[in-house]
């Protein structure tokens, strides 16, 4: 490119202008620049040099003619029948080659083409079941007109010729572009390009001086803003959200970043000895390092049912401690939440006033309100669920990040069974687009019977847990007051995992952080609402 711009500089220099640039030798070819594919090389040499002002030029169109695919392969090989002709011994000397072998020595597409038309040119003559040369030699008119029109954009011989090569489908017509080239205010014989910026090292050694600076094209676009992008988790977030509300679920406050291990672990049922409250998976504060007491009815309840069992349990036998219970973490779930919205829920089941506002609603069915004596309890069905962030202190790898999501939801009813929070989830799931869904029977300390749910996921080609689920034991709700009769179906999804399988991310690392894909956030596809 350097080199064909100080041609022609060079050639404007000496003549003043270049009437037309096809005529010119593109350095490091042989011949002039007539060829379409020459003329776009010749532009950018020109684009470059206007951008400096040093020249300018003007568009010139006119018809020219390339070589289709068959037309640049007769112009490397030569046409089908001079093929035909060389694979063809001489008369006398050699056996006649036939239709099959001929096939095989030149293809298919030219033994069926080059034998009509050598035999049109007097090259070739039948003898016996196959052919044989006739003329001594050749001239290969079309390869030469070939490399002709690869080389011009046209033919000497005229246009009855090149009417015949495009019905012969070797060449097709196009349009060309060729200019004329003259001066511009900036004109110089010298290419070197002007600075664009004023650096530190030009003001230090004095070079500003005598540099030459690109001018400043203040009338320039910028480059264009683009909107914001919904992060596919926020997607998928409202996307459960939604599907939530439609089924009649009302959302839980979920704010508190920070818990006692009272509501984290001890209203749960979770014994004060469990390894989930060890410092190797729980974040603890160290200011403040403790809570308010909870209320000391409940408090109390809860303590003696660890310690000493209750309500049809012997509870874990083992020594309960204060300090242990009013530890401030990061909430390794929100499930503490729903501790919270449970005990609001089982207020009136209490004999305690409520204030309607600050209760959960969303109820399950009105004939669900009375106990089966027919007497109100106090306890209200309801239907809760809540999305947000919580803590664990996990290693990262490819499903697992300290900082997650979870998509809490419970089910307060008399009699609920088991089957129907099977029969819950599946619809839940199949509502997501995840039809593949597994269930497989697990230990939880707070609910019993407990299961872990799987889902397919086809880009690991394998079965990723995406969440857990129960019905939460006795211990935990007959505390807060709930009557025996009252069951509570729990479950808790990871948020992370269902937006992978959704978006086919199969690594949770690139999902959030650094590595995220900007592009790929703008670019995935809105959630099936």
């Amino acid at each position: 490119m350097a080199e064909l711009q100080q041609l022609i500089l060079d050639l404007l220099d000496a003549n003043g202008s270049i009437p037309d640039t096809r005529t010119l030798t593109i350095p490091g070819q042989s011949q002039p620049a007539a060829s379409q594919d020459a003329q776009i090389i010749v532009l950018g040499a020109l684009n470059s040099l206007l951008s400096r002002e040093m020249v300018t030029f003007e568009s010139h169109e006119t018809l020219a003619h390339a070589l289709t695919p068959e037309g640049t392969q007769i112009a490397v090989e030569g046409s089908h029948e001079a093929r035909v002709w060389a694979a063809l011994p001489a008369k006398g000397q050699g056996a006649p080659v036939t239709v099959p072998k001929l096939k095989e020595l030149v293809g298919n597409e030219a033994a069926s083409v080059g034998q009509g038309r050598a035999f049109k040119n007097k090259w070739i003559e039948k003898e016996g079941d196959g052919f044989v040369r006739k003329a001594e030699t050749i001239q290969d008119s079309t390869k030469l007109d070939m490399l002709e029109v690869q080389s011009t954009g046209t033919l000497k011989t005229g246009d009855n010729v090149l009417a015949d090569l495009r019905k012969r489908k070797l060449i097709v017509q196009r349009k060309a572009q060729w200019f004329t080239v003259a001066k511009g205010s900036n004109f110089s014989t010298s290419t070197a390009k002007p600075e664009t910026d004023l650096t530190a090292e030009m003001l230090t050694s004095g070079a500003w001086k005598t540099s030459t600076f690109k001018k400043y094209n203040f009338d320039a676009e910028g480059a264009p803003t683009t909107g914001g992008s919904l992060h596919p988790l926020l997607k998928v977030r409202e996307e459960i959200r939604s599907i939530f509300l439609e089924m009649g679920f009302a959302e839980m406050p979920t704010g508190s970043f920070v818990e006692s291990g009272f509501w984290c672990f001890d209203a749960l049922f979770v014994p004060q000895q469990h390894p989930a409250r060890e410092v190797q998976d729980t974040f603890y504060l160290s200011d403040p390092p403790r809570s308010l007491d909870p209320e000391p009815k409940y408090y109390k309840t809860v303590s003696t049912v660890h310690e000493h069992g209750g309500f049809g349990s012997t509870g874990y036998r083992a020594p309960w401690s204060h300090d242990e219970t009013t530890k401030l973490l990061l909430r390794t779930h929100t499930t503490a939440s729903s501790a919270h919205m449970l005990y609001k829920l089982a207020a009136r089941c209490r004999g305690e006033s409520v204030d309607e506002d600050d209760r959960p609603t969303a109820s399950v069915s009105a004939s669900a309100n009375k106990s089966p004596s027919g007497v109100d309890d106090g306890f209200r069905p309801a239907k809760l669920f809540s999305i947000d962030r919580v803590f664990r202190n996990e290693t990262l790898d490819a499903t697992h990040l300290a900082e997650f999501h979870q998509v809490e939801g419970v089910v307060a009813d008399r009699n609920l069974t088991l089957a129907d929070l099977i029969g819950f989830m599946k619809v839940f799931f199949s509502k997501m687009g995840i039809q593949q869904v597994r269930f497989k029977p697990a230990y939880n300390p707070y609910t019993e019977p407990s299961l872990e749910i799987f889902a397919f996921h086809p880009m690991l080609n394998r079965w990723v847990e995406v969440g857990n689920s129960g019905m939460f034991r006795p211990e935990m709700l007959e505390p807060m007051g709930f009557p025996k009769d009252v069951r509570v179906h729990g479950w808790g999804l990871s948020l992370e995992r269902p937006t992978m399988i959704r978006y086919g991310i199969n690594n949770i690392r690139t999902l959030l952080g650094h590595k995220t894909s900007i592009d790929a956030i703008e670019n995935s596809p809105a959630p099936m609402l």
